[in-house]
């Protein structure tokens, strides 16, 4: 047998809607800004919706929703892989309405396919994808897999790395960015809000969502670019490493459109997941991207040829601790609406 399988019998005969409710939990492992998880599914019996969930959305840190559309986005590329990998070909129509702004996506699933080993392998690291924001190691990334990487993001939103003199106008645009969220109470209190600091025991936040203590470094990180200040210490061990080994990255694209910043999302979840594929530590970094002014300090580094939606640092994590928990995660039922289908599996009962 070959290394490309064929679609499972029994997913073939199970029901479309049953497949596109799945592929939508599955969604739920996509990284977003905080863990807001800022998407909500809506199964048909033909299609799968994507909404822009504006009840998660930070209004102070993010609001014009770049950072939300880009999230869902990660949460539709997600759904997609699902889909692949239980053998559905789908095709998706990106922001359908304009008379409906809430409205991200529509997948169709348009036929059958033969399941790649490719997307199993996706699937898996979807499901082992983290995000440690402790300082890498001193080991050098592989080339190949930084060009893996960065191919993986496509060609309509592009993954630049930035050389040592850039890296060093990010830093100063990081720095930048984070003098001016400080000094803001409402960005602040969206933080403390986010990381349940403005109630301690999470009380106050959508279940299964926000930044837990125990992904949050224990220290502030000696790293060239400086991470988000959280505005509390966390109880992930920070070692004594730097991150002179980490290679920085740059999302960018032609406009500055919800398009694009959705499709920046798409691309966000295939870098990652290959990422995670061949080992390599990834933290998105959207501090500078949040400020209008450093903001256009990274369309500089990009000698004003593109709009920057998000930096990325890549790196081969410090074996000198565990990796970090994962995020918690919304149960299934409060983010995909199946009230207009039936789920019945075609081998059970109906009552």
């Amino acid at each position: 047998m070959d290394d490309a399988t064929t679609t499972d019998t029994t997913d073939r005969d199970r029901p479309i809607a049953v497949m596109l409710a799945e592929a939508a939990g599955a969604a739920g492992y996509a990284p977003s800004v905080h863990n807001t998880q800022p998407w909500q599914w809506r199964v048909r019996a033909d299609r799968l919706e994507l909404f822009a969930a504006r009840d998660r959305q930070l209004p102070a840190t993010d609001s014009d929703g770049r950072l939300l559309t880009l999230s869902c986005g990660a949460a539709l590329h997600h759904a997609r892989i699902a889909l692949a990998a239980r053998g559905v070909r789908a095709e998706v129509d990106r922001l359908p309405d304009p008379d409906a702004a809430d409205l991200l996506a529509v997948v169709r699933p348009t036929g059958r396919i033969a399941v790649q080993p490719e997307t199993m392998r996706l699937v898996q690291a979807m499901q082992v994808r983290h995000t440690d924001r402790r300082p890498v190691s001193d080991e050098p990334l592989p080339v190949a897999s930084v060009t893996a990487i960065a191919a993986a993001a496509g060609s309509t939103v592009r993954m630049q790395i930035l050389s040592s003199d850039q890296v060093m106008l990010l830093a100063a645009a990081a720095s930048r960015a984070e003098e001016v969220t400080s000094e803001d109470p409402q960005i602040r209190e969206e933080l403390a809000y986010w990381t349940g600091l403005a109630a301690p025991d999470g009380t106050g936040l959508p279940d299964g969502t926000g930044l837990p203590e125990t992904v949050l470094p224990e220290q502030p990180a000696q790293t060239t670019v400086p991470g988000r200040d959280f505005g509390r210490a966390g109880t992930l061990p920070v070692g004594g490493g730097h991150d002179r080994a980490a290679v920085y990255a740059l999302l960018f694209g032609d406009d500055d459109e919800p398009a694009s910043w959705l499709a920046a999302g798409e691309a966000l979840s295939a870098a990652w997941l290959t990422a995670t594929e061949l080992g390599v530590s990834v933290v998105p970094l959207s501090g500078a991207v949040e400020v209008t002014s450093t903001r256009q300090t990274l369309r500089r580094v990009l000698a004003d040829l593109g709009y920057p939606y998000l930096v990325l640092r890549l790196g081969i994590s410090s074996a000198d601790h565990a990796g970090p928990p994962h995020t918690p995660r919304m149960p299934a039922a409060q983010v995909v609406d199946t009230s207009d289908v039936r789920l019945t599996e075609p081998d059970q009962p109906e009552e």
